[in-house]
């Protein structure tokens, strides 16, 4: 086996809250919101995409946030992603225990875990 590339990332939403992530994905993170296949529309979430990156949000019934497990999000000016985010009332957690590493976390408004990192400095390229 040999994995070339990583598709999406998917995490969990509670039922009925698609307006809310896409106030929060789409209207704040600027990622846009990408059709579901028509199969799928009966069961919630919505998705979403920028760059490179594939986001899909999946409706759980017996929703619980992931607090550990995270999607990094790689951006062109951390500082800036910070102030954005803080200004919209989102609490930013910044995180400088990985030397040469700038960094942050914050939560989505379902309480999932996210990571931002300086583009330049993300993990991939460290080595």
């Amino acid at each position: 086996m040999k994995i070339t590339g990583l598709d999406h990332v998917q995490l969990a939403m509670p039922p009925g809250q698609e307006e809310q992530a896409r106030r929060f994905y789409s209207g704040l993170l600027g990622l846009q919101e990408i059709p579901k296949p028509e199969q799928l529309v009966s069961r919630g979430g919505v998705w979403f995409a920028g760059g490179s990156v594939y986001l899909h949000l999946g409706v759980e019934k017996e929703f619980t946030p992931a607090r550990k497990a995270h999607p990094c999000f790689i951006v062109t000016d951390l500082d800036a992603a910070c102030r954005e985010l803080e200004a919209a009332g989102v609490e930013v957690i910044r995180d400088q225990t990985i030397p040469g590493v700038d960094r942050f976390h914050a939560f989505d408004p379902f309480g999932n875990r996210l990571e931002f990192i300086q583009d330049g400095q993300a993990f991939s390229q460290q080595g």
